[in-house]
């Protein structure tokens, strides 16, 4: 269980984000049209989980913006954004935002998913939804990066997530 924020009032996740190095679960969540979108769909890529509570919210709506600039620079990386968003509404928000660069796929249909990665908001007024995280996945399956956000409504740390995928980049 890890201590987050929500406005300054503490709330908790089912278990922790898997650490440095370790290897990174696999998973399966529900892409905008409702396919399976899998871990072993992005096999010797680089995977950037851009974790966050709803595309409804602006901060989470940045992210998925950013990481749709970022990801058209950075070759054999995926980016995708994960929410318990119904894949219809990612869909809405991606077709209005002109995002083509990330894939959008849903928790909603995936608990494994939020308890594996230790994202799944357990108390509080989100409860039930998914904390604000960015994961690094390298080539070899294993977490090269990862941050909690410790503030819900604050925007994760871009330019260190971004530094390891470019250092994975140079490496591949």
């Amino acid at each position: 269980m890890e201590t987050i924020y929500f406005k300054g009032h503490p709330c908790h996740t089912y278990g922790m984000v898997p650490t440095v190095d370790s290897p990174a679960p696999c998973f399966h969540l529900t892409g905008r049209d409702l396919s399976r979108v899998q871990c072993v769909d992005f096999k010797g890529k680089a995977v950037v989980l851009n974790i966050f509570p709803s595309l409804d919210t602006e901060v989470c709506a940045r992210s998925v913006r950013r990481f749709n600039q970022e990801a058209a620079k950075l070759k054999d990386t995926a980016v995708i954004c994960v929410s318990m968003d119904l894949p219809f509404a990612m869909g809405r928000f991606c077709t209005a935002e002109g995002i083509d660069n990330v894939t959008v796929a849903s928790a909603f249909r995936s608990p494994l998913f939020a308890q594996k990665f230790g994202v799944m908001i357990c108390d509080g007024p989100l409860a039930g939804l998914l904390a604000r995280a960015v994961i690094v996945i390298d080539r070899d399956r294993r977490i090269a990066y990862r941050e909690l956000c410790s503030e819900i409504t604050e925007e994760p740390d871009y330019e260190a997530a971004l530094s390891v995928l470019r250092a994975e980049e140079k490496a591949g």
